[in-house]
């Protein structure tokens, strides 16, 4: 059995600082970074949602790429398109027509309890109207039992999509309103109330249930996931806790007018190919702004093991499956923290390049969140009375500080890790006299 959990603390706490550059990892609905007021000043956000969905595509793609501890173990996918993932499986793998196979797929899922798009709107008829976390796998499995079951499921597809067809059509003679729309499902997708249509037969929704629910998923275990819709399938309460990750100092944002060449245009004038109409090779092909952001940012996760193994336990594991699987997770999950950056804008502010200025990890018998340390934001000019110098060194002196102090309250708190990528952090860190055996070199030494 690998190292039990009676001999470490119940939570692991991470803590992170790094500096970017003219980035935008994250845009609210109007394309403008995100911001909080904190301390009394605006601060720069990246937000945890997006921090959580690189972390789980990192893990994700790392183990499907044959890399790190999760190699051969099963990862979840969020997606609206199950019904067209199981009806392209039916296709290729069962030799379907594509009409019958999405039709079919949809219906299923359907009489599960999912609620899908208007059948009017070809671009979401056939989508979930929420984004639903399951195993990778999910999609195959549906349509291995619908083929298993296709004399069966074809004749009940019959009867459920004439019925729903009959339902939403207004009687003869009758006016239909607006509210007699919404009740017949016209105003909401087409549907009408399950009592009107035939049900699933129930070895066919035990079957999708099966395929709906988390079961060994090590990325539904580690982030948890909801389902409403459908009451009997199980939600997940998730290990990790995330944190809004801010700048530590006040936000400076720089809105960056771009002006973009049309490559034809400038050929043409080069080659003087029409000279008599030079005015058409004036000015640029496209121009705009783009908002950009730099600043020190401070985030923070913390992953409840106990929770862990208590999720890969309720999906069948033994105790000692779930610990291994538990170790593996835990070591992928402070890979990710590390590692994982939000993409977007990442071609052309190449943020994911990004390497964090210094990484906190240590045990405890609750969370940590240093965000307090932060309250007072860093004055980067030294003209300034309180001013500290550039955010990244003045940040990290003042995180090892707050965790000296709060550790000298806490005793619970032990096996405290630092590791740091840039040359002058690690400067401060020998002047710091940070304990022997605190500093590590890598990633894998923030869980010795």
């Amino acid at each position: 059995m690998t190292e039990s959990t009676a001999s470490r603390s119940q939570f692991l706490s991470l803590h992170l600082l790094e500096t970017l550059a003219a980035v935008l990892p994250v845009r609210d609905e109007n394309n403008s970074p995100k911001s909080i007021v904190y301390g009394g000043v605006e601060r720069h956000m990246i937000t945890s949602q997006a921090r959580r969905r690189a972390e789980r595509m990192h893990a994700r793609k790392r183990a499907n790429a044959g890399v790190g501890p999760l190699v051969g173990r099963t990862t979840g996918m969020r997606t609206r398109e199950w019904a067209l993932i199981a009806a392209r499986e039916l296709e290729t793998a069962h030799g379907w027509e594509r009409e019958e196979a999405v039709s079919t797929a949809r219906a299923v899922l359907e009489a599960t309890g999912l609620k899908f798009g208007e059948p009017a709107k070809k671009t979401v008829a056939n989508l979930t109207k929420v984004l639903l976390f399951a195993p990778s796998d999910t999609g195959e499995r549906i349509a291995a039992h619908i083929a298993e079951n296709a004399v069966e499921l074809s004749g009940w597809r019959e009867t459920y999509l004439a019925a729903q067809k009959a339902a939403a059509k207004p009687k003869r003679g009758t006016r239909r309103t607006s509210d007699d729309a919404e009740s017949a499902g016209g105003a909401d997708g087409g549907r009408v109330e399950s009592t009107d249509l035939p049900p699933l037969p129930k070895e066919s929704r035990a079957a999708v249930l099966t395929a709906l629910a988390p079961r060994d998923a090590i990325d539904i275990a580690l982030y948890g996931r909801f389902l409403a819709e459908i009451a009997d399938s199980p939600n997940v309460d998730g290990a990790v806790q995330s944190a809004h990750a801010f700048t530590i100092h006040e936000a400076e944002q720089v809105d960056d007018f771009y002006a973009a060449a049309d490559d034809v245009k400038l050929e043409r004038k080069r080659n003087a190919l029409d000279f008599l109409d030079a005015a058409d090779n004036g000015g640029a092909g496209m121009t705009g702004y783009q908002s950009l952001i730099s600043g020190t940012f401070y985030r923070h996760s913390v992953l409840d093991r106990h929770q862990l193994r208590a999720n890969l336990r309720a999906a069948g594991m033994t105790e000692t499956e779930a610990d291994e699987a538990a170790v593996a997770a835990e070591q992928e999950f402070v890979n990710a923290f590390v590692d994982a950056f939000p993409e977007a804008k990442k071609n052309s502010t190449a943020s994911t390049g990004s390497l964090p200025a210094l990484v906190l990890a240590f045990e405890g018998d609750r969370p940590y969140n240093y965000a307090s340390a932060f309250q007072r934001p860093v004055i980067e000019d030294p003209r300034y009375k309180d001013g500290e110098g550039p955010a990244g060194p003045a940040g990290v002196a003042r995180l090892l500080r707050h965790h000296a102090f709060v550790s000298r309250r806490r005793t619970d708190i032990r096996t405290a890790r630092l590791l740091t990528y840039d040359a002058e952090i690690d400067a401060l860190l020998d002047e710091s006299g940070v304990p022997d055996g605190t500093r590590v070199d890598s990633i894998e030494g923030l869980l010795a």
